[in-house]
């Protein structure tokens, strides 16, 4: 259920990006030298995170079904908007493979996604901030953890075995408020919707990965209630694979048999599930700066088109990079 203020967030969304797409696009393009220069000038922190999302070291070939800039496809929409918010400082004429939607392997092919799976060779999945109005709404939490419910409470979409496996398992936990709102749910795990800020009233919040990554697991992290999931198997821009247990989120067992024994000692100890909550707000907080967002963004659309033999590097920026 969306709220007013989400919705009208959607609006300036589709609002400013159409006001992009109408615009001479050779605008961006005459930008993009001093957006480079002045992306150069960036610390090393910004460094490390555009070679973490765009692991590529040698030089590739765009494959044969490689899409030109000024023919991306329109949809999904916000895929296409989040794409194009830096594709459009570049020559329209230059190829780009990509992926959109949820990835679940690791493309044959150099290209551009919006997660990946956590594996040893991923270098080909080249993470850009996509769909970042669904994966991104991080609002803040005014209620301390000593103030919340103690309780547990997950809601979501029976879209994974690991999600029914979750509901068999706390069934007959009276601290445990979990189940889904969705109208196919079966009746033994229906539950009525809640919004984030109601989520936000228990000290406990379960994120699980659904076709890929936990969608909540950002907004849980940026709250002041302390994450429990079982670790990571895709990473999106928010490098869900950088994410330590026991440092900013709790981990739970693939059966989740430890879930009552880590409620019990978080009772019992919250200066522990505190010191997990501030570690975990902190992470939250590598992705407030807009202007790096940007910059990292467009030098790792940058790094791909150099690599793949499309553009010439700047030595500068290319000297930066590369460190």
């Amino acid at each position: 259920m969306a709220t007013i203020s989400r919705t009208a967030a959607r609006v300036f969304y589709y609002a400013r990006n159409v006001a992009r797409d109408v615009a001479p696009q050779a605008l961006f393009r005459a930008r993009l030298a001093g957006r480079l220069e002045r992306a150069r000038l960036s610390g090393e922190a910004a460094r490390r995170r555009l070679n973490y999302y765009n692991k590529l070291q040698d030089g590739f070939a765009p494959s044969a079904d490689a899409m030109r800039i000024g023919k991306l496809p329109f949809t999904p929409t916000m895929y296409y908007y989040d794409l194009k918010e830096f594709a459009r400082y570049f020559d329209p004429g230059l190829l780009i493979d990509l992926e959109f939607g949820d990835v679940r392997n690791v493309p044959k092919v150099p290209s551009i996604v919006k997660d990946r799976p956590i594996c040893a060779d991923d270098k080909n999945a080249i993470i850009m901030k996509l769909d970042k109005f669904r994966h991104f709404q991080m609002p803040a939490d005014a209620m301390s953890f000593a103030d919340k419910l103690p309780s547990v409470v997950w809601r979501g979409d029976l879209n994974n075995p690991i999600r029914t496996r979750f509901l068999n398992a706390v069934r007959d936990l009276p601290f445990c408020d979990a189940g889904s709102h969705k109208p196919n749910a079966p009746p033994e795990y229906a539950r009525p919707f809640l919004s984030i800020s109601q989520h936000q009233r228990y000290r406990y919040i379960v994120s699980l990965e659904g076709n890929d990554v936990a969608t909540n697991l950002k907004w849980i992290m940026n709250s002041k209630s302390l994450c429990m999931m079982p670790p990571p198997t895709y990473e999106t821009w928010f490098a869900e694979r950088q994410l330590e247990a026991n440092v900013h989120y709790v981990p739970l067992a693939a059966d989740f048999s430890n879930l009552e024994d880590h409620v019990a000692y978080f009772e019992r100890n919250p200066a522990e599930a505190e010191r997990i909550i501030a570690a975990a707000n902190a992470y939250c907080r590598t992705f407030d700066d807009e202007q790096t967002e940007q910059t990292i963004s467009l030098l790792v659309l940058y790094k791909y088109f150099v690599l793949s033999g499309q553009i010439k590097p700047d030595a500068e920026v290319w000297r930066y990079i590369t460190g």
